[in-house]
């Protein structure tokens, strides 16, 4: 719509300005005659050139980090010791800087990010925000760090429960390097937090490596060197979401659900999470045209639970429904998403009948069907034998049996993936073998995540050809 009336108000300064010069041609000479021509031409170009340019350009958002919290509720994996960089969750970050990793699915020559206070109790101001590009640790590329503003104004106040946008920012180093260059490679997201932010929104189970100044180390943010940020941390805060400029055309598909999608048991720093894979097959076969997001969170549930509030938060973050439209429907030009969730629902966390859990699912696939969304069931994979004192028991197997079998039959889905087929060995109807020793610390796992070997043959059993070309139903 903003297009539409940006091209009608151009068209009417070219016709004011035509009227204009014929009603003055008695009195103009050859030469202002020319330069009226000329202006006339010019504007004619421009309303073109900025209509031609709408219509090629979009934002869509190249990466997500689903919020919970506030921290430290929730399940990361290897998170170094973080005692001495918030000594207390209350007061959470004090005067302190972050430089939060991520690894967009597609670079644009402008992006934009988007930061949360979804969980805090109070207001944060951010001042200082930065984006650049990551050279290794927390390094940037010499030149690449750029100032990102909101509204124009280099700080930003969030109450409790919102969030917000940045102005457009553009990069020049994607243009110099281009987007086939940069694939792979990692945006570094820097920021400074003034005061003490209280407690802290989110993404508990990152398996990436960001990295945080200590308490009272001022603002950071602007500088490149990697020495000014000397604590790791295996999680992101307060960023959730990251926009970038792409064609009309291009195609979104989140991956949305639970550990197994957030990627527990795979490696980390390893990208290799089953959509992550599936990224990579897909921009093999059709190149930039399409971006897969990550929407899991791990101990994520479809129907609990009931409650979450800062106040009353649960590791595995908010409910689909409680979190479907931060974490959906907000975001920009998100066209597919697979959905793979259930097991925690059925675990002893969440002793939830299969009746309400497909209540919950059929609610939530009617609400992204009214925003366009065509939504691709997945069945959910064995945790038959788990080690994990929650799952593993047969009562919960025979609840994931009947869900499995509404994936496959019910017409609501444009689709389904049966990613039961792939981890379940047929003989035990458990995990196969290969798929159980954890990738991410070593030991012996615990029969409900897969590891890389897993996650590896869940992202490569997905037919391509069947995920770009489904039908509206």
């Amino acid at each position: 719509m903003q297009y539409f009336l940006t091209f009608i108000f151009l068209l009417t300064i070219v016709r004011v300005r035509t009227l204009v010069l014929f009603r003055t041609l008695a009195h103009n000479n050859k030469r202002q005659l020319m330069r009226k021509f000329i202006f006339l031409g010019l504007l004619f170009l421009a309303t073109f050139s900025q209509l031609s340019f709408a219509q090629k350009d979009k934002w869509v958002t190249s990466w997500v980090g689903s919020v919970q919290g506030p921290y430290p509720v929730g399940n990361p994996s290897a998170q170094p010791n973080l005692s001495q960089v918030f000594p207390s969750a209350e007061n959470g970050a004090v005067n302190q800087s972050f430089r939060l990793i991520v690894r967009p699915d597609i670079w644009g020559n402008r992006t934009r990010i988007r930061l949360s206070n979804a969980l805090g109790t109070q207001p944060v101001t951010f001042d200082n925000v930065y984006v650049g590009l990551q050279l290794g640790s927390a390094e940037i590329v010499k030149g690449s760090n750029t100032l990102a503003t909101f509204a124009g104004k280099k700080t930003i106040t969030i109450a409790p429960g919102q969030d917000a946008w940045s102005d457009s920012v553009n990069l020049p180093f994607v243009k110099k390097m281009g987007n086939t260059n940069l694939e792979g490679r990692n945006l570094a997201v820097s920021f400074h937090i003034p005061n003490a932010s209280g407690p802290m929104t989110w993404h508990a189970k990152a398996l990436t490596t960001s990295y945080v100044t200590a308490p009272n180390a001022g603002a950071k943010a602007s500088e490149e060197v990697e020495s000014v940020f000397p604590y790791s941390v295996a999680s992101w805060f307060f960023l959730d979401a990251v926009d970038m400029s792409a064609p009309i055309n291009t195609k979104v598909i989140m991956a949305f659900g639970d550990s197994i999608t957030d990627g527990t048991a795979s490696t980390m720093n390893g990208d290799d999470r089953w959509p992550d894979v599936l990224s990579r097959r897909l921009h093999k076969a059709y190149g930039n045209k399409v971006v897969v997001l990550n929407a899991g969170i791990g101990g994520n549930q479809v129907a609990g639970p009931a409650e979450y509030s800062p106040t009353k938060p649960f590791p595995g973050g908010p409910s689909s429904s409680m979190r479907l439209e931060r974490d959906v429907l907000s975001l920009s030009g998100i066209s597919t998403l697979i959905w793979l969730e259930g097991i925690n629902d059925f675990s002893k966390n969440g002793n939830a009948t299969t009746q309400v859990v497909l209540d919950g699912l059929t609610d939530g696939v009617r609400r992204l069907k009214a925003a366009g969304i065509k939504v691709v069931g997945a069945t959910l994979t064995t945790a038959l034998g788990s080690t994990s004192a929650a799952h593993g028991f047969p009562e919960q197997d025979e609840k994931r049996k009947v869900f499995n079998q509404f994936i496959k039959t019910s017409p609501i889905f444009s689709g389904y993936i049966d990613f039961d087929e792939v981890i379940i060995d047929p003989s035990t109807g458990q995990m196969k073998a290969e798929f159980v020793p954890d990738s991410t610390i070593g030991g012996p796992g615990d029969k409900l995540h897969p590891n890389r070997v897993g996650y590896q043959a869940m992202g490569n059993s997905i037919n391509l050809l069947q995920l770009m070309n489904l039908k509206s139903n």
